[in-house]
């Protein structure tokens, strides 16, 4: 395992430098500042990760994919990864840098619908409805916020004033809390530090979204995207 050099102030201006230049070109030119000042550190931050919580890391690719998109510039101004396949838990436990320091949380990001339909049967529960309400003031009140793509309205057959209608709103659950950078970046144990404190942080909603929402159980080829 590589250790964690922190996040040097070179690091938070490429980002900055790419906001203004998301070019093929200028990315080609500046890609070893990329591999060493951004991709390798934060490989390690989740190596070390991994180290502690278990689980396999996965590094996303910096190019997007502007296939569908508007937005045809080739490449993301944030590079992130998740440590996933951990034992006894769906959940991920995410890390992103970016020109605005560091972000590390986690939770479900994508809710499928068989998990979507656990996950509202559950939050209507008067057994572990309130549980969650519970496990997101633990959270919040370690500093987390909790957060995720949500409906605009209660969800069709809903009481919009359901005491959890908040929650029910949601189709996916993460939380987390980001780490700006100083004059000197962001050191090796202000990083690690401030991970390990969110994921433990958020380790109360990562429990129940495993306990009632777990594992899509739909067949690959059920599965939105796949064909």
């Amino acid at each position: 395992m590589t250790r964690f050099p922190g996040f040097r102030p070179a690091a938070f201006a490429w980002f900055q430098e790419l906001e203004e230049h998301n070019e093929r070109d200028w990315f080609h030119a500046h890609r070893a500042t990329y591999e060493r000042e951004v991709r390798g550190p934060l490989e390690a931050l989740l190596e070390h990760g991994a180290a502690r919580a278990g689980g396999v890391v996965h590094l996303a690719r910096q190019n997007r994919d502007t296939r569908f998109s508007h937005d045809k510039s080739p490449y993301k101004t944030r590079t992130y990864g998740v440590v996933h396949e951990r034992p006894g838990s769906q959940a991920g436990l995410y890390a992103e840098v970016s020109a605005d320091g560091l972000f590390a949380g986690g939770g479900y990001y994508m809710l499928l619908a068989d998990q979507l339909e656990r996950y509202r049967a559950a939050v209507l529960s008067e057994r572990s409805g309130p549980a969650l309400t519970e496990a997101v003031a633990q959270v919040e009140a370690a500093g987390a916020e909790v957060f995720g793509e949500a409906l605009k309205r209660a969800p069709r057959g809903i009481d919009p004033n359901h005491p959890r209608v908040r929650l029910l709103r949601h189709r996916m659950l993460v939380a987390g809390g980001r780490l700006a950078p100083r004059a000197r970046g962001i050191s090796a144990r202000a990083g690690l530090a401030h991970v390990e404190r969110m994921w433990d942080a958020i380790a109360p909603l990562n429990a129940w979204l495993d306990a009632h929402v777990g594992a899509s159980t739909l067949e690959p080829r059920r599965r939105p995207g796949r064909r």
